[in-house]
């Protein structure tokens, strides 16, 4: 009996060392593994998860010095938004599956990069300096029977210099149940542009807030869609509309030339762009008339997200010939009439207008502003896909004007001009 239990002993010994000696083996493999994390930036979100399939039998428990990162780690994986730029030393303490009770240590080394917004100023512009502009701007509120948020932001260029948001917005409701929302962006060029978009927008709202103007409007959308009118009756109400519209624009631009007569400069030192759009809700559907100058969208998104629409004729490109301004008196000439859209859908998801520090990013050419794909990518963006996890909330909106605002702030190298977004929604 002593000769078989000393056999049996010797071999469960043999056994326990073979094993000791594999734990030893896949802990020292684990340890010279050479691991590398990719690079975080402060304040963007980050995370990575360590690939454990070469070692099954070990289990990481914690990283020691994770809490200075701002990080977290669970399950395999950091995540979370560092605050700092720096080189973190990281202890990924971590078990064998058949020694728990030994805890090891392997270093391993995380880089944040500095956000790349921390290395522009943010110098305030001149309160005293004429025609002084907030540096941002925002709005919420109902837009016939939908709502409306917009934000306006100055861009880094020119809070780097303390220069002023040359962007601009004017959103009113009118009578009859007609709205209209005009957006401008200022050449930053121009020493006076910062007033000449302010001026375009309020002119233009200013212009269709007027009873009779609207009169003549709903008389001529009546003709165009009650279903009995001939062909004739339909191609002069909508001319009708777009001479109206036209005398809209005229007016703007006579007023920005009186103002810069006033002022003893010259209308280029107002130079500013122009879009905007009047909608009204029918019994039939939502009937919108568009306008724009220069090279800021306006696109209507239908209701399953199936078909976007621009409407406005942009300025951009070569054959564009390059951007135009309400001020410039060329644009006054026989095909000002392909500058206005007459729209009618019995519903849409979303109605977007936008100046080019959104548009230049986020498209990038002229093209994309008709692709499904780039505007789910762009709500996906805004529903808090991004690096800044900056969300816009259109279900539970009280801060969504606040919200809107924050999510402009997207870092995108090489694109910092003001941006201001409105959507109708």
């Amino acid at each position: 009996m002593m000769g078989k239990f000393f056999r049996k002993s010797a071999a469960e010994s043999k056994s326990k060392t073979m094993e000791q000696a594999v734990v030893f083996k896949e802990k020292e493999e684990f340890k010279d593994a050479h691991w590398i994390l990719k690079n975080a930036s402060a304040k963007q979100f980050y995370e990575f998860t360590f690939d454990m399939e070469d070692f099954p039998n070990i289990k990481i428990q914690n990283i020691g010095n994770i809490e200075e990162t701002g990080l977290t780690f669970e399950n395999n994986t950091i995540s979370g938004i560092p605050v700092t730029n720096n080189m973190y030393h990281l202890d990924i303490q971590f078990y064998h599956i058949h020694d728990q009770h030994q805890m090891e240590t392997k270093k391993i080394q995380l880089f944040v990069n500095a956000d790349p917004k921390d290395l522009w100023k943010n110098i305030p512009s001149d309160t005293n300096a004429a025609f002084y502009k907030p540096e941002e701007d925002s709005l919420k509120g109902s837009f016939s029977d939908k709502k409306i948020v917009v934000a306006s932001k100055r861009g880094r260029s020119h809070a780097h210099e303390g220069k002023f948001r040359e962007d601009d917005f004017a959103v009113n409701r009118l009578s009859d149940g007609w709205n209209i929302i005009a957006v401008s962006d200022g050449a930053g060029s121009a020493k006076a542009a910062r007033e000449g978009s302010r001026l375009a927008t309020e002119t233009i709202n200013r212009f269709f807030n007027s009873k009779e103007t609207l009169n003549q409007i709903e008389n001529n959308v009546s003709m165009l869609y009650n279903g009995q009118s001939f062909v004739e009756n339909e191609s002069e109400s909508k001319q009708n509309i777009i001479n109206i519209l036209s005398e809209g624009v005229l007016h703007v631009y006579q007023t920005l030339e009186k103002t810069a007569v006033e002022n003893d400069f010259s209308v280029n030192d107002l130079h500013a762009t122009l879009i905007f759009i009047l909608l009204k809700k029918y019994s039939f559907g939502y009937v919108v008339l568009s306008f724009g100058v220069g090279d800021c969208p306006i696109n209507l998104i239908n209701t399953d997200f199936s078909e976007v629409k621009l409407l406005n004729r942009m300025d951009v490109g070569e054959f564009g010939g390059g951007t135009r301004f309400i001020t410039m008196k060329e644009i006054f000439n026989d095909t000002i009439a392909s500058r206005f859209q007459i729209t009618c859908v019995e519903d849409f998801s979303y109605l977007v207008l936008m100046t080019d520090g959104i548009y230049d990013p986020k498209f990038t050419t002229e093209n994309k502003l008709e692709d499904t794909e780039n505007w789910k990518a762009l709500f996906e963006d805004l529903a808090g896909n991004n690096d800044d996890r900056a969300k816009v909330d259109f279900i539970n909106d009280e801060k969504i004007d606040e919200e809107l605002l924050i999510w402009s702030d997207f870092w995108s190298r090489g694109n910092h001009d003001d941006r201001t977004l409105a959507i109708i929604y």
